[in-house]
């Protein structure tokens, strides 16, 4: 497969251009990559109406032939690894080795989620009636997959939806739309037309899909401020949604904690990514015992980690993804030195090419500052002290953020105790951002509705329908 050029949308099995055309830029220094169709108004009417014409066909097939398809798609990611790797580094940022494991982590999404089935519940079964209840697809979905990780997160839309019997159109952040595109080339030659179209497009987009007749569930993936627009706009016409949406994941260290052996892990818990992950750690608490030695701790290490080009060797870190998050990143920290916060390191704005943001960690910020409070999505970590549990879990409770948290501590029960009181999504103790195909992954309060992931991930994309049959009804003979 040519990974470098010819990129095209899939509508209804067929490759196909767009009159308008829009950049795609690598984030590590700015230069345009690779031109891509700019989608409007025409060509989502296309891909609906193709996903619409697949849809009664696709939901007749045994779901054992829809696994069967998956699974290739599968293997046809892990056939083109290389290629896939160098072409999100180039269009993402991140490093070699986290592009390669994305890439592996779509085709094992995919892979994994074969295992699953859609349950059937016998409700009676007497002499009088037989009463099922099963679970059967929505219809066409629209899938509206992030920039952070472009290919995994598109899986966690695919593998669900089309394992359910449903159709979908998928549309890949305007930032980062190649893999997309190229992982469409794939499902072209496994997918029957329409079962799965791919369109690419800038911000109008989006608008345009989620108050479109045409889809019965929208499923995106972005920020709180967006999902509520998802929601409204979904409204009229009572599409279902799933929103997975933003977090500010609290991590809370106590005193027990091995501080030399822990921090490596509490850094990559923040700073993986670059931090662009929803589920990354963006406030750390840390207990006043040990706040000084693991804060020293913290930043000798992050002096070593290597900022950087994401294709050149050893990079560790590589850019903020895109101009106005850079720009977002920017003004928290500037907002934290215009309030004489204490920067242990970082804070000031690297002078290269690209969108490159120094490792920043600030020693001890007020709770109520815009750097804890707010999602900083991107390489900046507050790290705040605390000396009393029931305080900190009501500081870390206190948000309107509830996606994920971790809790890190040598007495494990005790940690797992804590843990149960931290009002998110998924908790993890002793380690964090640990997802998997079949475990329900969602958010409580602003950060989203639904959830994606395992069986009750798997039935989002479906109804439940009751089936009755009265026996022997008196005018049977």
């Amino acid at each position: 497969m040519e990974f470098n050029n010819n990129y095209h949308m899939l509508i209804g099995g067929e490759l196909v251009a767009a009159e308008a055309r829009l950049d795609v830029v690598n984030p590590a220094n700015e230069q345009v990559i690779a031109c891509v169709p700019d989608a409007g108004a025409a060509e989502l009417d296309a891909a609906v109406a193709a996903a619409r014409k697949a849809f009664p066909g696709w939901a007749a097939t045994p779901i054992a032939e829809r696994k069967a398809m998956l699974d290739a798609l599968a293997d046809s990611i892990f056939a083109n690894v290389d290629g896939f790797k160098r072409l999100l580094t180039a269009e993402q940022g991140k490093p070699h080795h986290e592009a390669q494991g994305e890439i592996m982590g779509a085709g094992y999404w995919l892979k994994a989620y074969t295992a699953l089935d859609l349950p059937e519940t016998v409700n009676e079964d007497s002499d009088e009636r037989l009463s099922i209840t099963r679970h059967v697809p929505l219809g066409v979905v629209g899938a509206i997959a992030p920039w952070n990780f472009p290919m995994i997160l598109a899986m966690f839309k695919v593998a669900p939806g089309l394992l359910a019997g449903n159709t979908m159109v998928l549309k890949p952040s305007p930032f980062t739309p190649l893999c997309t595109l190229k992982f469409a080339e794939l499902a072209k030659k496994i997918l029957p037309a329409g079962v799965l179209n791919v369109i690419t497009g800038g911000d109008h987009l989006g608008p345009l899909m989620t108050a479109h007749p045409g889809f019965d569930k929208i499923s995106f993936t972005g920020s709180t401020q967006t999902g509520r627009r998802v929601m409204a706009s979904a409204a009229p016409t009572l599409k279902r949604v799933t929103l997975e949406l933003g977090g500010n994941d609290a991590a809370i260290v106590m005193p027990d904690v091995d501080v030399e052996k822990i921090a490596e892990q509490l850094f990559w818990a923040a700073f993986t990514n670059n931090g662009q992950i929803c589920i990354a750690t963006k406030r750390m608490y840390i207990h006043k015992d040990i706040y000084e030695p693991l804060r020293d701790a913290l930043v000798a290490y992050a002096r070593t980690v290597k900022v950087g080009d994401g294709s050149e060797q050893g990079t560790q870190i590589g850019p903020i993804n895109n101009e106005a998050q850079y720009n977002r990143v920017l003004d928290l920290i500037q907002d934290a030195k215009d309030n004489g916060y204490t920067f242990l390191l970082g804070g000031e704005k690297a002078e290269v090419p690209g969108y490159f943001v120094p490792i920043t960690i600030l020693d001890n910020p007020p709770e109520d500052s815009r750097i804890v409070q707010e999602e900083q999505f991107g390489p900046v970590l507050p790290l705040i002290r605390f000396d009393d549990f029931e305080d900190v879990l009501n500081r870390v409770n206190a948000s309107d953020y509830g996606l994920g948290g971790s809790v890190w501590g040598s007495d494990e029960d005790k940690a797992f105790e804590l843990a149960q009181r931290v009002q998110s999504g998924t908790v993890w103790v002793n380690e964090t951002q640990h997802l998997s195909p079949l475990a329900a992954f969602g958010g409580m309060k602003q950060s989203g509705v639904g959830v994606e992931g395992g069986l009750e991930g798997l039935l989002e994309y479906t109804s439940a329908q009751t089936l009755v049959r009265r026996k022997k009804a008196a005018f049977v003979n």
